[in-house]
């Protein structure tokens, strides 16, 4: 699949009159964030208005995370806020009157921050981007509905874990410490996610 298809789909959806949301799906280092920001810039050049708001700013911050004893599992599903991503998600769709402020999550402090992404009344198109959109369970199984459409990015396993180790260590890990994380933890939660990616409606390889 070509870049500008891609293009030309999320410009199709950033097109109508009304506000749509674009889910963009993957496990750790599949470059969620990368096709989102650039998908962005891409449609923004062109005139549309488009905001993106990731799922990594409901991480429940590291003080809550050792007080309910689930700081060593840092990324796993119950280790986000899903039920106030859904809600915000909801609040997207239906508050277009006004700016709608989203959290960001700071990798230097490893905490999110709240209000740090405006989504502006104009905005016609939203790109979220996460690891988690697609789960068929629990709070997070109300996710995909909210969503417009969604793509899962398949990135080559051994690149996709070149480029997680690489980012550990960019924040500080050194190569053994960034290793176990990604072969550990990260690796367990990236099972879990490629799982999911049937209940996308595109799926977008990536090499």
């Amino acid at each position: 699949m070509k870049w500008t298809d891609l293009v030309d789909r999320a410009t199709r959806l950033a097109s109508g009159a009304h506000r749509r949301i674009l889910g963009i799906a993957g496990p750790p280092g599949a470059g969620k964030s990368t096709v989102a920001d650039r998908l962005a810039t891409a449609l923004t050049s062109a005139g549309a208005a488009v905001t993106v708001v990731p799922m990594d700013g409901f991480h429940l911050a590291d003080a809550e995370l050792r007080r309910i004893g689930r700081h060593a599992r840092k990324g796993a599903p119950d280790t986000f806020d899903a039920a106030g991503y859904a809600a915000l998600l909801r609040r997207i769709r239906a508050e277009t009157d006004d700016i709608v402020y989203a959290p960001v999550f700071r990798r230097e402090i490893e905490d999110p921050i709240a209000g740090a992404i405006p989504v502006p009344p104009e905005t016609r198109l939203v790109i979220t981007e996460g690891n988690y959109l697609l789960m068929p369970d629990g709070v997070w199984g109300g996710v995909r509905g909210l969503l417009d459409e969604a793509w899962y990015l398949d990135l080559d396993e051994p690149e996709r874990l070149r480029r997680l180790i690489a980012r550990h260590m960019a924040y500080g890990r050194d190569e053994a410490e960034a290793r176990d994380r990604s072969l550990g933890s990260d690796q367990a939660n990236a099972e879990l996610i490629a799982a999911t990616k049937g209940r996308a409606d595109l799926i977008v390889p990536l090499s």
